[in-house]
C-alpha cells in the first residue's frame, strides 16, 4: 500500500446550506490557502486575480471613458484640415502633440480622428447588441418556459433569420436603404436576435421542469413573474457571456461594411471607415489604416478574453479556479486526470 505524500488530490467540499467552496486537499487545508470561498468573493477581487483578464477589462472602460468624454476633449481637431502638414509621419511631436500619430492626407489628426471614430463604433456595437440581446432573450425564455406551438413557431422564425447570412443581408438592405448609422444598428440588431433566441430557449426549457419553479408555480405564481424573479437571473451570466462575444462580431461587421462603402458614411468616421479610406496609402502612409486596425483588433481582443474570464466567474462549478494561483491550478489538474 502506497502512502500518499502531501496533498495528491483534492476535493470540492461544500457548506451546510449546499453551495460549494473551494476545494481542499487531503489534510483539510483550502486550496485558495485561508481565502474567502469563491462563492462569496466578489468579483471585482475574482477580476483583479487575474491579470490578462483585469488587463481586458481595463481596456475596455478605456475606450467606453473615450468615446464617451474623448470627442469633447479635443474639440475640433479632427476635421481641422492643414495642407502643409499632410500626411506626417507618426511619433513626431514638432507640430505637437495632437499629431503624435501622424496626419491624413488633408493633415487632420489621426488621434482626433481615432477617439471621434471610437464613439461612432461603440454607438454602433453597442445599441445592435442590446437590442438583440433584449428582444432575442424575453422572446428566448417565453418560448422556452411555455413549450408547445409557441417554441416551435418562435425556433422556426429563428431559423429562417439564421439562414441567411447576417453580413449578406446587411449589404443587400443597406444597398437598398440609405446606409446611415441607425439602419446599420437595426439591421445588424435583427440579423443577431436568434442568437439570444436560441441560447435563452435552451436554458429556460431546462429550468421550468426544476423543482424550485414547480414550487412557485404551486403557489400560484404568474409566468411572467417567475420568468422574471426565477429564470433571468439564472440566465443573465450566460447571456451576457454571448453578449461580450457578440459584440466583438457586431464591431467587426461594422468595419466590414464600412470597409466596404455601405457603411458609415462621411463626414461621420468609424475605424472601419478609416481603414478604408487608409488603403490606398498603404505604400506611403501605412499608419492611416494600421492604427485604427489596431484599435479594432486590441478592443475585440479585450472583449474576448473578458467574456472567457466572465463565463468562468459566473458558473459556481468553475468559480473557484480564479481563486488557486495558476500554478496549484495545473498541478490540480493535472492530478484529477491522472486520478
Amino acid at each position: 500500500m502506497s502512502i500518499a505524500t502531501g496533498p495528491l488530490s483534492s476535493t470540492d467540499v461544500t457548506d451546510p446550506t449546499g453551495s460549494q467552496v473551494a476545494p481542499t486537499d487531503l489534510t483539510g487545508d483550502s486550496v485558495a490557502k485561508g481565502k474567502a470561498p469563491s462563492g462569496k468573493m466578489p468579483l471585482w477581487r475574482l477580476l483583479l486575480r487575474d491579470p490578462m483578464a483585469t488587463v481586458a477589462a481595463a481596456i475596455l472602460v478605456f475606450v467606453l471613458l473615450v468615446a464617451a468624454f474623448g470627442p469633447w476633449l479635443v474639440g475640433g481637431a479632427a476635421t481641422d484640415q492643414n495642407l502643409d502638414e499632410s500626411n506626417l509621419a507618426p511619433f513626431n511631436l514638432d507640430t505637437g502633440w495632437m499629431n503624435v500619430l501622424g496626419t491624413d492626407p488633408l493633415g487632420r489628426s489621426m488621434l482626433a480622428r481615432l477617439i471621434v471614430a471610437c464613439r461612432t463604433t461603440m454607438m454602433v456595437a453597442l445599441p445592435a447588441v442590446l437590442i438583440s440581446c433584449v428582444i432575442g432573450s424575453v422572446v428566448g425564455m417565453w418560448a422556452g418556459y411555455h413549450r408547445g406551438w409557441r417554441e416551435t413557431t418562435a425556433m422556426r422564425i429563428a431559423d429562417v433569420m439564421m439562414s441567411f447570412p447576417s453580413l449578406l443581408l446587411a449589404v443587400v438592405v443597406l444597398y437598398v436603404f440609405s446606409p446611415s448609422a441607425a439602419n446599420i444598428v437595426l439591421v445588424l440588431a435583427f440579423t443577431r436576435i436568434p442568437i439570444y433566441l436560441r441560447t435563452a430557449r435552451a436554458e429556460s426549457a431546462e429550468l421550468q421542469s426544476r423543482i424550485f419553479v414547480d414550487a412557485a408555480r404551486t403557489f400560484g405564481a404568474s409566468s411572467g413573474s417567475i420568468i422574471r424573479r426565477h429564470v433571468l437571473p439564472i440566465l443573465l451570466p450566460t447571456l451576457l457571456t454571448v453578449a461580450t462575444l457578440d459584440f466583438c462580431f457586431v464591431m467587426l461587421a461594422e468595419s466590414s461594411l464600412s470597409f466596404l462603402g455601405i457603411g458609415i458614411q462621411p463626414p461621420d468616421i468609424s475605424w472601419g471607415l478609416m481603414v478604408s479610406q487608409g488603403r490606398t496609402y498603404l505604400q506611403t502612409a501605412w499608419w492611416l489604416s494600421f492604427f485604427p486596425g489596431l484599435a479594432i483588433v486590441v478592443t475585440t481582443v479585450s472583449a474576448t478574453v473578458l467574456a472567457a474570464w466572465a463565463r468562468i466567474a459566473t458558473d459556481p462549478g468553475q468559480r473557484w479556479r480564479l481563486t488557486v494561483p495558476r500554478k496549484r491550478r495545473r498541478m490540480f489538474s493535472s492530478r484529477k486526470a491522472v486520478a
